[in-house]
Order: structure tokens, then C-alpha cells, then sequence
């Protein structure tokens, strides 16, 4: 089915608004990089979007992607694989180990959601996350 014109101004406006995002997260944890892709990589939208960052090492090749949507925004190294969907995979296997250590009171260096006050509360959102990201990771009508 079609996409309406609505429908289709809506999405381009969330994914504006979450390249906007991916930006400020980016200078936020000092990474330093290249472009921006102009739309997602891939997306479910409004829920969630993947972005393809250029490394400034390596100027026309993704360095980086980036999850932004409905869920933490974080980001991988792109590695030999270098597609969205290796990268989904990747961020559903962290999330859902770290969501299994916020259960256990236990905080990672590398990664953190909120604060250390309320990770046993946000562990079950993470975890719902991860599986969600897992699922379309495996659903080929999807890529």
C-alpha cells in the first residue's frame, strides 16, 4: 500500500528529528566523525532507525552506526560486516547482556542506561528493547 503524502512528511520529520539526535549524541561522546547519512539506514518507523556514520579515518566508509528512536541511543563500530542489520544484532546481544547485569545490581563501563539509583527498574525496558531488536534482526521481510 502506498504511503500517504501525510504519512510520508511524518516519517521524513521523525527521521530530521532523530539525525538531529544522532549529531548531539555523537559530540556529546566525543567520537569524531565524518558525515551523517541523510535518512536512516534502516528504520521501523517511528520506532526506531539506524544510521550510518563515515569515519573520519576513512572518509567514505561507515566508521559507525547509530540506534536512535524509541530506545537508547547508542552506537558500534562498523566492522567487516558493515550492514544495519549485523549491527542490530549487535545492539540486541549488549543490551541484553547489560539488562541481565542491571538485574544483578551490576553496572558496565562501557555502557550505561539512566543511573545506578533505578537500573533494576529500567533492566525490564532494555531487556523488552534488546528482544524487540533481536526479532527483526530474524525477520527477513524486514531488510
Amino acid at each position: 500500500m502506498p504511503k500517504s503524502a501525510q504519512g510520508s512528511s511524518e516519517e521524513a520529520l521523525w527521521a530530521s528529528t532523530l539525525r538531529l539526535r544522532v549529531g548531539e549524541y555523537l559530540v556529546r561522546q566525543g567520537i569524531s566523525h565524518g558525515r551523517i547519512g541523510d535518512a536512516p539506514a534502516w528504520s521501523v518507523f517511528p520506532c526506531v532507525s539506524i544510521w550510518a556514520v563515515e569515519s573520519s579515518v576513512s572518509p567514505g566508509w561507515v566508521g559507525w552506526w547509530v540506534i536512535c528512536g524509541d530506545c537508547p541511543t547508542d552506537y558500534t563500530t562498523c566492522t567487516g560486516d558493515r550492514t544495519p542489520r549485523a549491527a542490530v544484532e549487535d545492539f540486541s546481544s549488549r543490551w541484553r547482556a547489560l539488562s541481565e547485569a542491571m538485574r544483578r545490581g551490576e553496572s558496565s563501563a562501557d555502557f550505561t542506561v539512566g543511573d545506578s539509583e533505578n537500573s533494576r527498574e529500567l533492566a525490564p525496558l532494555l531487556e523488552s528493547r534488546a528482544q524487540l531488536l533481536a526479532n527483526w534482526a530474524l525477520d527477513d521481510t524486514l531488510w
